[in-house]
C-alpha cells in the first residue's frame, strides 16, 4: 500500500519540483557563463595565473576552430572538453564571434628571469627562424606585428609566458593538435626545450604595438607545406 501510494504521488511531486526549478534565461550572457568563469567577463584572460588565455579580439575563425578541436578531442584539456561537448556548431560560432568582437585593454603577465642569451635566441626564432632546423620565423605566419592574421591565425604578443610555453609543449607531446595540415605540431617538434623557453620569454616581453588587431587576410604568404614558408630559407 505504501509503495502504491508512493507511485501515485511521485509524478505530482516531480512536477512540482520541476515547476520550482529556476528558469535558465536564453541569453548570450548565460551561454558564455562557463567561458567567463575562467577567461574573464570580456575574454580578457587571467594574467595572474598565466594559463587562461585572452580570447578578446582573437580572429573568430581561430576561436571557433579551437572550440571544435576541444570538442573533437584534438586539443586536450578536460574542463574545456566537458564544456563544449554537447554544443552545436551554431553555438560555437556565436561564442567565437562574441569574443572576437570584444575590445579590452591588455594586462601584462609576470615574466620569469631569463638570461640575455636566451632572449637573443628567442628573437632569432620569432623574427628569422632557424634554417638549419627547418623552423620558419613565427612572424611569417602570425604577421609582422605578431598580432595574428584574419581569419584563422592568432596573435602572439600579449600572451603570458606560461601559456605560450605550455602550448608549445602541448604540441610537442601531442596533447594539442588540429585538423591537417597541423603545421604547429611540425614546427614545435623541431624546437628544443630551451628554444621553447626562449620563444616564450621573448614574445611575452615585447612591447605591444599600438594596433593589436589581426592583420587582414592575405597579408602573409601561406606555407608551401608545414614548417617551410615561401622565401624564408628554412629548409626544404
Amino acid at each position: 500500500m505504501v509503495l502504491a501510494l508512493s507511485s501515485l504521488l511521485s509524478p505530482a511531486f516531480a512536477g512540482s519540483q520541476a515547476s520550482m526549478a529556476p528558469a535558465v534565461p536564453d541569453t548570450l550572457q548565460q551561454r558564455i557563463a562557463a567561458c567567463v568563469a575562467c577567461h574573464g567577463g570580456h575574454g580578457e584572460g587571467s594574467p595572474g595565473s598565466g594559463f587562461f588565455p585572452r580570447l578578446a579580439g582573437k580572429p573568430a575563425g581561430y576561436l571557433r576552430r579551437q572550440l571544435m578541436d576541444f570538442q573533437n578531442g584534438l586539443r586536450q584539456y578536460a574542463p574545456m572538453e566537458y564544456t563544449v561537448r554537447g554544443l552545436s556548431p551554431d553555438y560555437l560560432h556565436e561564442i567565437a564571434e562574441y569574443f572576437a568582437a570584444q575590445q579590452v585593454p591588455y594586462t601584462r603577465s609576470p615574466l620569469p628571469p631569463v638570461p640575455a642569451q636566451a632572449m637573443q635566441r628567442g628573437e632569432q626564432l620569432v623574427t628569422l627562424g632557424d634554417a638549419a632546423r627547418g623552423v620558419p620565423a613565427c612572424a611569417r605566419c602570425h604577421g609582422n606585428q605578431l598580432t595574428g592574421v584574419q581569419p584563422d591565425i592568432p596573435g602572439l604578443v600579449g600572451l603570458p609566458y606560461d601559456y605560450i610555453s605550455a602550448q608549445l609543449g602541448a604540441w610537442r607531446t601531442h596533447t594539442r593538435a588540429t585538423v591537417a595540415p597541423d603545421c604547429m605540431a611540425e614546427v614545435a617538434a623541431r624546437l628544443g626545450e630551451s628554444d621553447i623557453t626562449a620563444v616564450s620569454a621573448w614574445l611575452s616581453s615585447r612591447e605591444l604595438p599600438a594596433d593589436m588587431h589581426a592583420q587582414p587576410a592575405g597579408s602573409v604568404r601561406p606555407p608551401l607545406h608545414c614548417g617551410v614558408l615561401a622565401g624564408n630559407g628554412a629548409g626544404t
